[in-house]
């Protein structure tokens, strides 16, 4: 986005300073659990040869994700939340908004290519280590980090070349894209569509991958006759299914808050930050189960 009355953003703060201390430390918190919690997974995953497994490969580079996602806002929020200051420069800005588009990215597909690993474990255990070799499971790790990265090259520059006119107060505490295009005085249509173009095989893809596999996964745990075995094929699957629904179900949640912000009262945006925040902290937190 193009600044030429000035290099950095600010972000409208919430009404109140005990609630701004309160939020401070909640964050701080749950963001120190997560980068340790996250961190061990990596560790422990990388020492012990014993969970040398594709299961385990992509849950540390699920793991790695959450710490890039968290890292590049979090710590920037706290220091918004502790101070009176509320700004962030414009290349923080950028960063931020990279980062929240190659990381959104590649965790639609690494958890679609997790789907299927799942998939593969539950209805084909026999072929499971054939068919989930190592050689494949880097390079589908290495597609879904790819993919990220490069929809944010495709996106992130678009999203700020929008002239803002002036405006450089964001209702958010992330330089997220939606929040960007809010504040813009310029056509956004070009950006939208491009967007809507591009979360076809970001979003929707992995998606329906995900829908597909379990679906066959369903079938094949209502075929098994012995509880001890549907509880074992339920616990397989339980961790990476609820991780799904809540990165699924915030992200949609957000997007359709999103269009109608200009027209909520306060008490409601704040609410939606703090939703926005406590989300992607609580799916980071959530790898350590």
């Amino acid at each position: 986005m193009r600044s030429p009355q000035g290099t950095s953003f600010c972000w409208t703060s919430l009404t109140g300073q005990k609630l701004e201390m309160v939020l401070f430390f909640i964050n701080m918190v749950f963001y120190l659990l997560a980068i340790t919690g996250n961190s061990s997974i990596i560790f422990l995953s990388v020492m012990d040869s014993r969970l040398h497994v594709p299961m385990y490969f992509f849950l540390c580079n699920l793991s790695l994700l959450d710490m890039c996602y968290t890292t590049s806002s979090i710590p920037q929020m706290l220091i918004n939340l502790w101070g009176p200051s509320k700004t962030i420069t414009y290349v923080g800005c950028v960063i931020q908004l990279f980062a929240f588009l190659s990381v959104g990215g590649t965790e639609c597909i690494l958890l679609s290519i997790m789907a299927y690993d799942r998939f593969v474990a539950v209805c084909k255990p026999l072929h499971y280590m054939a068919i989930m070799h190592p050689q494949l499971c880097l390079q589908l790790a290495a597609f879904g980090w790819l993919s990220g990265i490069a929809n944010s090259i495709l996106m992130s520059p678009l999203t700020m070349s929008l002239g803002c006119s002036g405006q450089r107060h964001i209702t958010h505490f992330v330089c997220e894209m939606p929040a960007i295009i809010r504040i813009s005085c310029m056509d956004t249509r070009h950006v939208e569509g491009l967007a809507f173009f591009l979360a076809i095989p970001i979003v929707l893809v992995p998606l329906s991958t995900i829908l597909v596999s379990y679906g066959y996964i369903a079938v094949k745990v209502a075929g098994i006759r012995s509880a001890a075995g549907r509880r074992k094929a339920f616990n397989t699957c339980s961790s990476h299914m609820a991780l799904v629904s809540l990165f699924y179900s915030s992200s949609i949640s957000i997007s359709s808050k999103l269009e109608r912000l200009m027209e909520w009262t306060s008490k409601v945006q704040i609410w939606d930050k703090l939703r926005n925040d406590i989300a992607q902290i609580i799916t980071a937190f959530l790898q350590e189960q």
